[in-house]
Formats: C-alpha cells, structure tokens, sequence
C-alpha cells in the first residue's frame, strides 16, 4: 500500500477542495493517470498519480 501524497499546488495556494475522485477500488491505475479533481481559489486541477498498481 502506497500513501498519496498531493503535491504542492503553487505558489501562495495553501489549500484546496477534492470535486471527484477519477479512479475506483479494482482500477488499475497506470502511472500519470488522473486520480483526483481539485479546486484552488484559482483554478481546477487534475492531480496524477507517481505510482501504478491496482486501487484497493
């Protein structure tokens, strides 16, 4: 099992809100592939995942 990590959203960006998650228990996830949609007071984020494997 692997710990996701969201990365560093930007400078001055110190939190954000998760609107979909784009992957489900069973998925294989390929490495880069969109996991979360984010929002940001300036903008919506596709965050990718650094590792694949199956989600749990």
């Amino acid at each position: 099992m692997k710990e996701f990590i969201l990365p560093e959203l930007g400078e001055n960006i110190e939190s954000a809100s998760i609107l979909k998650v784009l992957v489900a228990p069973g998925d294989v996830l390929e490495l880069d592939q969109a996991v979360l949609e984010i929002e940001t007071d300036k903008a919506t984020i596709e965050v990718p995942s650094t590792v694949s494997g199956m989600i749990k």
